[in-house]
């Protein structure tokens, strides 16, 4: 086909604005569609070989929400254990109709549309929400997708020169995780907000009490180590000090080569050996070269984790910072797992970019004159975009964006620098056959740490020693002191485990920490750590005290595991999802079953536990599966109708479904039985407790019995009067059914009467 004009649309504004200004060399059309936040810039450019019409517009991230069908979404619609299988479906919220709208007016006069959203998962998936929409109105558009990692001139260039297909299966694997997030998050967070309400009213009235399977994980990290620090018993240690002033400007001190003896008689027997024969023989002196190595490339972690230590900048507002100098174009793609520079990544320039700086210009310029960039690389890459690094020089930034762009641009200068070198003197000495060392250390040239102040090293003097001589030292002393419990978490360290566990993404961490904090699972110190709060630390207790591992990392990190291998079409989107559903909602049903040990754990933190009601606590249960519904596969359960004590089995897919058996009112009660027919199958069919009313069944039958309603029992099924389609119970009525001709008795095979009635059976 033939293009004249294409749409190419960016995941933000600026993002947009920036692709614009370089496609068109500054001279692109601003004009409005319907969205004031998201412009539409035109210009020509050549593409495929042709002079193009180009309209470059935006959306501002996910384009379309995912939500349960319309029955499903009130709080108290339905047992929250239905949204495991209620139907779901993507619509686009109001506010970003406006955008829709934009999309389909512009992609109805082009042939072709450049998707250019961020080359990540959700980039990807914000890619095929803006494709649904726009084939919608065009089923026949042509489809690209520009992949790049920074919006400079070489990189949106080489994007437009290398265009691609997007990728489905990246795509994927965000609709398996956005699908799992809404099921699980929307059925534990009801069923914990609705109960606990009603049993901690005075504490929990207007709480929403929300659950997440990366959100728990991170709040068993903070919860896990507060405990541990509960739980530590201090254990004091003994050893030997020597201290050596050999004149009033210098002092050694030596420290013990066994560290400490938690034996205090030991380590007395030991130190006054020492005191017996006080001289000191030097056993040895060493010199050798020190090296403090350089950092390595960034990548969001170690981004995230460094700007919490050193700048004391939160990930969230690290994350949102670094977002913003990406889309002006001053650094690259901020969500990369990469810490090693791609060889075709030209790196003499970046650092030429940096020398008209008036703090660490000169530095820059000496990389260039000894010898060029030499970074030290690591040995990650996620085979999509580089490590961080600054894209453009610039000197007009405020406050913590100002901050955190120098701290990009300082990291990427000391990798490409050279490792500070030092020489390290070590001196061993013995007293009493008890050895004991010191090390000192001359800093020769510190190279990278000129750039880099983040990171300290510092001289330390000690004064010559010579082997195989002797001094007296100045003090020996026995000294004691206790093991310190661990430190309660910081960010860094959060980001860490998380990382470690695999709970969440690079993209994701930031995200779950800020979660727990304001739902006030946890709150900060003052010298910002994380302190689990009361509510976070009962609903880990009680969670733990289930048996299950929710508040572990292991459910999900499977999850993360599964959606690494959907991205890469090792595994297909459906049999994930299924599975991780099941497992869950198995999960789920454990929970609700044992949620009174929730309860107790938290009324050790808020008080007394308000006991409900027995039908509240009815409306709470959930109902067990009988059988597969032989209509649409789901389960069917019992229920009760309401105002009335009559029993109906009903699919689980209501209303979607209306599959239901009624019981007649000749059954008094009836009730899920733990045995399986041994008949029927493929899908379990549990037996069912049945009373019938007295006078109501033939004499020789029992009024209580257990029965199969899989469609086996022909007893059953008469006594009921139960239809059946396609091998299952359906429907039943309360009338005798209507038959064409008179049945026939499987017992006599005479007509007129049934094997219940029939004079033989009795």
């Amino acid at each position: 086909t033939e293009i004249y004009f294409l749409l190419c649309v960016a995941e933000k504004n600026d993002a947009a604005k920036g692709i614009a200004e370089i496609m068109s060399n500054g001279r692109s059309r601003r004009r409005e569609g319907y969205s004031v936040y998201n412009k539409i810039y035109e210009y020509e450019y050549h593409l495929f070989g042709q002079n193009v019409t180009v309209s470059m517009t935006s959306v501002s991230g996910h384009l379309l929400s995912l939500e349960f069908k319309a029955p499903f979404q009130k709080w108290h619609s339905c047992n929250p254990v239905l949204l495991f299988d209620a139907e779901v479906e993507k619509y686009c919220p109001e506010k970003f109709i406006p955008i829709k709208r934009t999309l389909e007016r512009e992609v109805r006069q082009c042939q072709a549309l450049v998707i250019w959203t961020d080359c990540d998962r959700e980039g990807e998936n914000i890619g095929f929400e803006i494709i649904d929409v726009c084939k919608a109105v065009k089923p026949n558009v042509q489809v690209f997708r520009a992949r790049f990692s920074e919006i400079t001139p070489n990189s949106i260039r080489r994007a437009c020169e290398t265009l691609t297909e997007p990728d489905i299966n990246v795509s994927d694997a965000v609709d398996v995780r956005q699908e799992l997030d809404l099921r699980i998050g929307a059925s534990f967070t009801r069923f914990q907000t609705l109960r606990l309400q009603k049993i901690f009213p005075e504490s929990l009235s207007d709480q929403l009490i929300s659950y997440g399977s990366c959100q728990f994980p991170t709040l068993g990290f903070v919860v896990e180590r507060f405990k541990a620090i509960q739980a530590f018993v201090p254990e004091t240690f003994f050893k030997i000090k020597v201290v050596h002033e050999p004149n009033e400007e210098e002092s050694v001190e030596f420290s013990w080569k066994r560290h400490r003896l938690f034996s205090h008689t030991a380590c007395l027997v030991l130190y006054q050996m020492c005191m017996e024969d006080p001289m000191a023989k030097v056993i040895s002196v060493t010199s050798k070269p020190k090296s403090k190595w350089r950092p390595l490339p960034l990548d969001t972690v170690e981004l995230e984790k460094l700007a919490s230590r050193k700048l004391r900048i939160s990930a969230k507002e690290t994350m949102k910072i670094a977002e913003k100098l990406y889309t002006q174009g001053f650094i690259s793609y901020p969500r990369t797992e990469t810490n090693m520079f791609p060889q075709n990544l030209n790196l003499t320039m970046l650092v030429e970019q940096q020398t008209q700086d008036n703090e660490w210009g000169n530095f820059a310029q000496r990389i260039l004159e000894s010898g060029g960039p030499l970074p030290r690389n690591g040995n990650k890459s996620d085979q999509a975009h580089p490590p961080i690094h600054p894209t453009k020089y610039t000197n007009s930034l405020q406050g913590n964006e100002k901050r955190l762009y120098e701290f990009i641009v300082r990291h990427f200068l000391a990798c490409c620098s050279k490792d500070a070198q030092g020489q390290e003197v070590t001196v061993e000495i013995e007293i009493a056959e008890e050895r004991f060392s010191a090390s000192g250390l001359t800093i020769i040239a510190r190279n990278y740490l000129e750039v880099y102040p983040y990171d300290k090293w510092y001289n330390k003097v000690i004064p010559l020693y010579t082997a195989d001589t002797t001094f007296q030292p100045t003090a020996i002393e026995m000294v004691e002191g206790q093991t310190s419990p661990p430190q309660l978490l910081t960010e860094a360290d959060l980001i860490s485990l998380m990382e470690k566990h695999g709970i969440g993404t690079d993209a994701t961490h930031a995200e779950h920490i800020e979660t727990i904090k304001s739902r006030m699972y946890v709150g900060l110190t003052a010298d910002q750590r994380f302190l689990p709060g009361e509510l976070g630390m009962g609903l880990v207790e009680g969670y733990n005290s289930m048996g299950y591992e929710m508040s572990k990392p292991d459910l999900r990190a499977e999850l993360e595991a599964d959606l690494k291998l959907v991205s890469e079409g090792r595994k297909d989107k459906a049999s994930v999802l299924s599975y991780h559903v099941a497992k869950y909602k198995a999960v789920f049903i454990e929970s609700v079953r044992k949620a009174k040990k929730l309860d107790e754990a938290l009324s050790n933190y808020l008080g007394p536990a308000q006991e409900i009601t027995e039908q509240e606590q009815g409306e709470m249960e959930i109902p067990l599966p009988v059988r597969k519904c032989p209509q649409c596969n789901r389960d069917m359960v019992l229920k009760k109708k309401k105002d009335s004590t009559r029993m109906f089995l009903s699919c689980m897919g209501y209303p979607a479904c209306k599959a239901a058996v009624w019981f007649p009112d000749t059954v008094l009660e009836v009730s899920r039985d733990e045995s399986i027919c041994p008949t029927c199958h493929p899908y379990p069919v549990h037996m069912l407790k049945l009373k019938f009313k007295r006078g109501s069944l033939p004499p020789m039958m029992p009024l209580e019995f257990v029965g199969c309603i899989g469609g086996c029992d022909e007893t059953l099924r008469e006594v009921l009067n139960l239809k059946y389609i396609r091998g299952g119970a359906s429907a039943t009525s309360n009338k005798p059914p209507t038959a064409k001709r008179p049945r026939t008795c499987g017992i006599c095979h005479e007509p007129g009467h049934t094997r219940v009635t029939c004079p033989q059976g009795r």
